[in-house]
């Protein structure tokens, strides 16, 4: 089973625990050869990483652009770094710069390549092009079942 994310990140403490237990939920009961496919930005894809990695699946990584990694927050490059040393598989996207078109190309890329969406989402419109909207809205018109990941309880800022 390969399984996409998508989700928000900038999480609340409180909500990142809610997400982090439903996502490990969700993911414990799609069977022992588990595949997840993240782009490792913070939040809801490095929570997902770490719980395909957690339950014994494979972690795929799927890098935007060459300066993605120096776009994200200073303070998530350890976990970026070590979830990216963990990945048993890593596709570059031919991009340079990490901007919308380049995380959207690799949205698309992923939802191509897997059998499920998880999308960490509130329901709201994208803030961006190539949001968490965005890519659900791409993976219903391509047939990839979505399964959406909101706990009560959970915010966003």
């Amino acid at each position: 089973m390969r399984i996409a994310i998508s989700g928000h990140r900038g999480l609340p403490a409180t909500t990142v625990a809610l997400v982090d237990a439903a996502l490990r939920a969700e993911l414990s009961t799609l069977g022992p050869d588990l595949v997840g496919l993240s782009c490792l930005a913070d939040g809801a894809d490095t929570l997902f990483a770490r719980a395909v990695l957690d339950l014994g699946g494979r972690l795929e990584v799927i890098i935007p652009a060459q300066q993605y990694r120096d776009g994200l927050p200073a303070d998530h490059h350890r976990d970026y770094d070590e979830l990216l040393a963990a990945a048993t598989a890593i596709h570059r996207m031919d991009f340079i710069e990490s901007t919308a078109e380049a995380h959207m190309a690799a949205s698309e890329y992923m939802v191509n390549h897997a059998d499920r969406l998880l999308a960490v989402w509130d329901g709201k419109p994208a803030r961006g092009y190539g949001g968490t909207a965005d890519v659900v809205a791409y993976a219903r018109t391509q047939g990839v079942p979505v399964i959406v990941v909101w706990p009560d309880g959970a915010s966003r800022d």
